[in-house]
């Protein structure tokens, strides 16, 4: 089943007014306006980004639940849904390592911390006492713990996207296990998923308000000429970024049928929801209804999608070599390639360790640099300032990455529908056959509950 399109015709173009990706970008424009000329009532609005947040993850638990169960009960070969996941993992390590390695070849050659003399003695570590404790405790057997919930229902009270993935994919394959009699459950649970996704729906009118919100605080709160002095780290890791996005994954996504442009262009709402809100979580499920409509099959969505924002931080990654080597360069604090390699290899680990938690770029980078001491950690107040500012563009690399990964594995499993993707990122997407939506929906359902904005 395909939750982003109704029967029959498309329907008719909304005025340009009505677009939800023209309201976050005017809602984004007036935020750093607002922040930058009444910075002490922007900072204020802080409360409107988090709610929003707020709301996307109360649904997120049970969309990936309804998503992943419904998708893998679907299934009969039970080896596929091991295939799949075998296959995601490969591919998100091949490319988090390239990330890694990408970051450190540029801050070696553009050196951004250089000539900057820091003495780390002078630098007041308050600030980051809360980051390295969040460190501390993130450790790898503690991340794969957590995978476990305490209860069946524990995962979602707590909102943990691999708790849930996990009840998700055990629940999926028993009731695959027990065929017919589990075909009841089966099927609530498929009719439960639309109205679900039409909460979706109704939740994402409100993300104009939440980006509002969330960008006039940033600006209002750190403001826009406090990080002048650290404004070439990040036109770094921008243009590194924008570079691994349209040369690595471009060719990746050309390799494999389609073009990282008109992929781009075609979650363009969902970008700028995470450019808003410096939150990809917010987007989540309207990803997994756009992968679904371009063609990638539920099962393979299901899996990839969740599993990638933990797993797949191309993002954070090239952040986390870029900032460890600045802080190195700020401090005068000479690594050889050796131990720039041992850099590479604890971060390729703590970036798993730290995943699904707030903030996990910045804790990620504490958890690095705790256990490479050469690199003083006490720079990371150095960034700290800035690292908001940073933030939007790892949430948007790794938002980008998830997005291909998913299209590439579903190709790599045979579960593409490539004339379904096409039609899609032209911006002409199939309407839903009729077979596809079970019987027993009444028609003016099937017609209404699933448009979206």
């Amino acid at each position: 089943m395909d939750f982003s399109q109704t029967a029959g015709p498309p329907p008719t173009p909304k005025p340009w007014y009505r677009q939800l990706y023209i309201q976050v970008l005017v809602a984004i424009t007036l935020g750093i306006l607002l922040g930058h000329f009444y910075p002490q009532f922007a900072a204020s609005l802080k409360p409107l980004g988090d709610a929003f947040i707020k709301l996307v993850k109360m649904i997120i638990a049970p969309v990936i639940f309804l998503t992943v169960t419904t998708g893998i009960a679907g299934m009969t070969d039970m080896k596929k849904v091991g295939r799949v996941a075998g296959k995601a993992m490969i591919y998100f390590l091949t490319f988090s390592t390239l990330a890694l390695i990408i970051g450190l070849i540029v801050a070696n050659v553009v050196t951004p911390g250089a000539g900057m003399n820091i003495d780390p003695a002078t630098l007041d570590t308050a600030a980051i006492q809360n980051y390295q404790t969040a460190a501390h405790e993130t450790t790898i057997t503690g991340f794969l713990m957590n995978i476990i919930p305490s209860t069946l229902v524990g995962a979602f009270a707590q909102g943990d996207i691999l708790q849930v993935l996990f009840v998700a994919v055990l629940f999926g394959i028993s009731l695959a296990m027990v065929g017919d009699r589990g075909k009841p459950v089966t099927e609530f649970l498929q009719m439960l998923t639309y109205p679900v996704f039409k909460l979706v729906a109704i939740l994402m009118k409100a993300a104009p308000i939440g980006a509002f919100g969330a960008m006039a605080f940033t600006i209002g709160r750190y403001g826009i000429g406090s990080v002048a002095n650290l404004a070439f780290l990040i036109i770094c890791f921008y243009v590194t970024a924008l570079l691994f996005i349209f040369i690595v994954l471009g060719a990746v996504a050309r390799y494999n049928g389609f073009s990282i442009w008109k992929l781009i262009k075609y979650i363009k709402e969902e970008l700028l929801l995470v450019l808003g809100t410096s939150s990809s979580e917010a987007a989540l499920p309207s990803l997994l209804q756009k992968m679904e409509r371009a063609g990638a099959s539920r099962s393979v969505v299901g899996l990839v999608v969740p599993t990638g924002y933990s797993f797949n931080l191309d993002g954070t990654n090239i952040y986390m070599t870029m900032a460890a080597l600045f802080i190195a360069q700020a401090t005068n604090t000479d690594l050889t390639w050796g131990q720039q390699i041992l850099l590479l290899l604890v971060a390729m680990l703590s970036s798993k360790g730290a995943a699904g938690i707030t903030g996990a770029g910045f804790i990620t980078l504490a958890a690095t640099l705790s256990v490479v001491p050469t690199v003083p950690i006490a720079g990371m107040a150095l960034i700290l300032g800035i690292d908001r500012f940073m933030s939007e563009c790892r949430a948007l690399t790794n938002f980008i990455g998830n997005a291909v990964a998913t299209l590439v594995v579903a190709r790599w499993e045979g579960e593409l529908d490539v004339a379904k993707m096409n039609a899609a990122l032209n911006g002409t997407p199939q309407p839903l056959e009729e077979a596809e939506v079970p019987e027993a929906m009444p028609p003016a359902f099937k017609d209404n509950v699933l448009s979206s904005d």
